[in-house]
């Protein structure tokens, strides 16, 4: 079983009611299991919203005994300076600041920064003054937001 997955099951539900976006899960079986489930609202993820999914995301977990041990579930949202992390994150976080480092320079330029402007055709777009640029998602190094 993949806890990962079920998870996402159980939740997309509860956020797709409230009006928020999926962003990762993360379950790690260290010293002590944590499940992390990042999540994000574009008018700005709050505190209760948090509280909302825990409450509702931990009901669901007792009840359907997915995870038969002890662990700690925590629900926040992505951060200032998430590093993106799959395709999904560029178009959840259309809009936002980005700066993006290249594998093999484009431009004579390795470094990018601007506003994502969103995904197409496996090519990262960003808006650098008024200047539409496009970026293949495979020579991404690292993208994390900017703001």
């Amino acid at each position: 079983m993949d806890v990962v997955e079920e998870v996402r099951k159980l939740i997309l539900p509860i956020l797709d009611e409230l009006d928020l976006k999926l962003v990762d899960i993360e379950f790690t079986k260290e010293n002590r299991p944590i499940l992390r489930v990042y999540i994000y609202d574009p008018k700005g993820t709050t505190i209760k919203q948090c509280e909302i999914v825990s409450r509702r995301l931990g009901e669901l977990l007792d009840n359907e005994d997915l995870i038969p041990y002890s662990y700690i579930l925590e629900i926040s949202s992505p951060g200032l300076n998430r590093k993106l992390k799959n395709k999904e994150e560029y178009e959840i976080f259309k809009g936002r600041n980005i700066k993006i480092v290249l594998k093999e320079p484009m431009d004579k330029k390795n470094v990018f920064t601007g506003v994502l402007e969103g995904l197409e055709d496996d090519k990262v777009l960003i808006k650098d003054n008024d200047k539409l640029i496009k970026i293949d998602l495979d020579n991404i190094s690292k993208a994390r937001l900017n703001d």
